[in-house]
């Protein structure tokens, strides 16, 4: 038996190696090579690293008896376009969650980087943004020289930076999760006074930013989360068993 499994995530990660362990052959499909590095080898887990466009999902999933989708709560993109090509495959489709945190009582919850973008336009002091890289176009309109962006030490990070104007002594290439004391410090070497992030759960370190940005009296904000159904890694697993 064979599975897909669309990852670049901890939890995908775990789940692939608890399958291969099932003794299900895994694909876990990446988007990048830095995907595929965090993913690493293991037995019974084949990886393919690179962007892939619905109908190339399709293809992949061609003769997989499932697809699970363990991509990052806020890729919202990427989930519609694997939900369809599941369907368009006819491969049985699984949505595994990443439970969401509890937010700190205060914290400034908006439904977008454009909605955040705009609330820290009436602000002053600096900002360290872990958003990603992908968001940072949304910022733009900001002094760049208040933005300190903590984006993944890759070409593509350095690059979506530099596109929008960040000074390169601003910028934070650094691959995470983060420690607390970690986050403390560059949150005061900075000197940040706000900190925006979405809710990336445990495996995204959100935890320890939100009590980095209470100890050091900057305030939070946070990127909503999309709402989405799906499972848990142990009923995903118990839906392989069913099929083994």
């Amino acid at each position: 038996m064979r599975i897909v499994v669309f990852s670049g995530t901890t939890e995908g990660r775990d789940f692939s190696r608890a399958a291969a362990a099932l003794g299900i052959a895994v694909t876990v499909s990446v988007a990048t090579d830095l995907g595929a590095e965090e993913q690493g080898q293991a037995p019974g887990i084949t990886v393919h690293s690179g962007r892939l466009l619905p109908g190339a999902m399709a293809e992949l999933l061609q003769g997989a008896a499932l697809c699970v989708d363990a991509t990052h709560p806020y890729a919202v993109e990427a989930t519609k376009n694997i939900r369809a090509a599941a369907n368009a495959a006819g491969v049985e489709y699984h949505r595994l969650l990443r439970a969401a945190s509890t937010l700190p009582a205060g914290s400034v919850v908006l439904g977008s980087a454009a909605q955040a973008a705009q609330y820290l336009a009436a602000t002053q002091g600096n900002v360290l943004l872990t958003t990603g890289a992908k968001e940072l176009a949304a910022f733009a309109g900001l002094d760049a020289a208040r933005l300190y962006p903590r984006v993944l030490p890759t070409v593509a990070g350095i690059t979506a930076c530099e596109g929008a104007g960040i000074p390169h002594r601003n910028i934070i290439a650094m691959q995470g999760p983060f420690t607390l004391e970690l986050n403390l410090a560059l949150m005061q070497q900075f000197h940040i006074r706000y900190l925006v992030t979405k809710d990336g759960g445990s495996a995204g370190g959100f935890a320890e930013k939100a009590q980095a940005a209470a100890q050091s009296g900057a305030a939070l904000v946070v990127l909503r989360r999309p709402e989405e159904c799906g499972e848990t890694a142990e009923e995903i697993l118990q839906r392989c068993r069913e099929l083994l």
